[in-house]
């Protein structure tokens, strides 16, 4: 017996966490409110649940009356008014199942439809942080699997609950009409039934739960897997992954079989259950009958209803696993939406103007990733003036990244503040402080679809001017003009269809219609090849011209004719000045230029670029 109810989990490598667990009652305590919009509809479903049963009875009971009334006397002449009875209950039946059925399932898909955008709209809202931490693909298997399982829990459970009782008490009370001994003896098996469904319910709880946690394995796995396909391609990786993927696999497979074991053995158990009770039943009837106490029909109609009592008693039972097994699929999702973000917007934040200032400044700022023990900033400070461009240099790991996401609001310092016009980022509206600020990062994010709808994500309601406007002054326009469908040519995932160099113009392109008055260039041209980047660079011209610029790069041809350049060491500020100014110092930035340039001079005497203008 042990090998039945064993779990599967054995090897939890690459196994995503479990959910903190929750008792189901408070787990439709946490959806049902999400259901109102749909009550009004639920009830008239329990109302039409209601009808069918009693359909169902005078059926059986028609049957009654044909033995009873029309075969054994012989009155054949009654027989038609029943054959009647019988098709008009039929008819008006399906009727009944019909609607019930398709208004069941619209009020299911519906209420899903709404959970599901529920659940993807407050996945928008948690801090990048969150993605950081957590497996994508685990993510998408709660979002895409899980959230199916709630319904079953707060609706069609409901409905099926409804619909089993209703069953029981009348199917119940015709069997005490007919004989209240043999009800009463038919009765004893209930409770067996409860027991044997309450014996069930946590077992097969664990069991569905590992499944939900493997199947979330599998996803994350396959995400990463196909996510990284060129890198796993050139490296050679295939078989390595295909293991890794059949790995996670076979942990499902024992997962299912563990449930299936669980599951497959209530059935067996309840159907012996309920040979036993019918034949206790039937050798009490037979004895009823030989004393006259019920008739031959009476008693073909009481084993017909008692057969009728006993399927929404096992229905009881297996809707107990159902919900259970729901309630592991629920505990992934509430944990999902009992994230809160590491950042929000104040409840009365200051009003900004349509358009700022632009004045950057970073005030003593330290920070921390949170879980970590290291600062990654220490009292970082300095001003960005607006239509001037502040370049943030230093070599990997020295923090560059990081402060633009502190810029961007991320996150929060762990010390100190950041400023826009003068006011705390933390006291304003997190979506009016990004809709002044326009970003063209390293890693060039690209949406799924047009060229067109990558560019107007900058700004939705732009005309189709602006957009070939801000096309043309990234230089994207003669090459969008030259692909088979234009700005209607579909980017692939990520943007993969196009080359990086294409990629990069259609990002500034989406940065110039959004004409922020800040603008954040992440390593904008460190993954593109030095002709790619020199092409890059006049668009780059342009984006900048009257705006606060902060360049975060390592690449300082890039950033010489900055108005300000701030070296970065290990988190903190060792330098700042003009590109001139850092040469004649010696110093950390010297040492980089020279080895990113050992053919240029460097160091006093150095000659400087022309003020306002990028190398060419």
């Amino acid at each position: 017996m042990n090998w039945l109810f064993r779990p599967a989990e054995g090897d939890t490598e690459g196994l995503v966490e479990h959910a903190p667990t929750m008792r189901v009652r408070a787990v439709f305590r946490r959806f049902w409110p999400d259901a109102r919009p749909f009550r009004g509809w639920l009830l008239l479903s329990l109302l039409l649940v209601l009808i069918a049963p009693m359909l169902d009875t005078a059926a059986i009971w028609l049957f009654k009356v044909l033995i009873d009334d029309v075969l054994t006397p012989r009155n054949f002449a009654a027989f038609p008014a029943v054959a009647a009875a019988y098709a008009a209950i039929t008819l008006v039946s399906g009727a009944i199942d019909f609607s019930g059925q398709y208004l069941t399932v619209w009020i299911g898909e519906n209420f899903l439809n709404v959970l599901r955008t529920k659940v993807f709209a407050h996945l928008h809202t948690l801090s990048i942080g969150f993605f950081d931490r957590r497996r994508i693909g685990d993510t998408l298997s709660r979002l895409t699997g899980d959230v199916g399982a709630i319904e079953s829990l707060v609706l069609s459970g409901v409905a099926q609950t409804f619909s089993s009782l209703v069953k029981v008490l009348l199917f119940t009370g015709v069997l005490f009409y007919l004989d209240w001994l043999l009800a009463l003896v038919s009765l004893v098996a209930v409770p067996m039934f409860w027991l044997i469904a309450r014996f069930f319910a946590q077992r097969i709880k664990l069991a569905s739960r590992e499944v939900r946690g493997r199947s979330g394995s599998i996803s994350t796995v396959a995400e990463e897997s196909l996510g990284n396909a060129p890198l796993i391609q050139a490296y050679g990786r295939e078989s390595a992954e295909v293991e890794r993927f059949a790995k996670q696999s076979r942990g499902n497979v024992a997962a299912e079989l563990s449930a299936a074991r669980v599951g497959a053995l209530f059935s067996p158990l309840v159907d012996l259950l309920e040979v036993f009770g019918v034949m206790v039943i039937l050798g009490v009837g037979i004895f009823e009958l030989s004393a006259d106490r019920i008739s031959l029909g009476g008693l073909l109609v009481f084993l017909v209803y008692l057969s009728q009592l006993y399927t929404p008693v096992r229905s009881l039972g297996q809707l107990s696993n159902t919900v259970f097994s729901a309630a592991a699929s629920a505990e992934r999702i509430i944990e999902l939406l009992d994230q809160r973000p590491l950042v929000q917007s104040p409840a009365h934040p200051i009003p900004l103007p349509r358009r700022a200032t632009g004045r950057l400044e970073v005030d003593r700022v330290s920070f921390r990733y949170p879980g970590t023990v290291t600062d990654v900033l220490h009292g970082v400070s300095f001003c960005a003036l607006p239509g001037q461009t502040t370049a943030v240099v230093g070599a990997s790991g020295a923090g560059k990244s990081t402060l633009t996401k502190l810029l961007l609001r991320f996150y929060d310092p762990s010390h100190g503040r950041v400023l826009l016009d003068g006011i705390d980022l933390r006291a304003l509206d997190m979506t009016a402080l990004r809709a002044n600020i326009a970003i063209v990062l390293q890693e060039t994010l690209l949406l799924d679809g047009t060229i067109a709808d990558n560019i107007l994500a900058g700004r939705a309601d732009a005309t189709r001017n602006q957009l070939v406007e801000a096309a043309e002054a990234a230089d994207a326009h003669e090459f969008i003009q030259r692909l088979p469908e234009g700005y209607e040519t579909r980017v692939g995932q990520r943007g993969r269809l196009l080359s990086g160099g294409q990629r990069q113009r259609i990002a500034i392109a989406r940065a110039m219609i959004r004409d922020a008055p800040i603008l954040l260039l992440d390593e904008p041209t460190t993954s593109l090849d030095a002709d790619a980047a020199e092409r890059i660079l006049s668009p780059l011209r342009r984006l900048m011209a009257g705006r606060t610029t902060v360049v975060i790069s390592h690449n300082l041809l890039t950033v010489q004719d900055a108005q300000q350049i701030i070296y970065l060491d290990r988190g903190s500020i060792t330098e700042a000045g003009t590109h001139h100014e850092l040469l004649t110092n010696n110093s950390g930035y010297a040492h980089l230029y020279r080895l990113h340039h050992p053919e240029r001079p460097a160091g006093p005497g150095a000659p400087a670029q022309p003020d306002g203008q990028l190398p060419n």
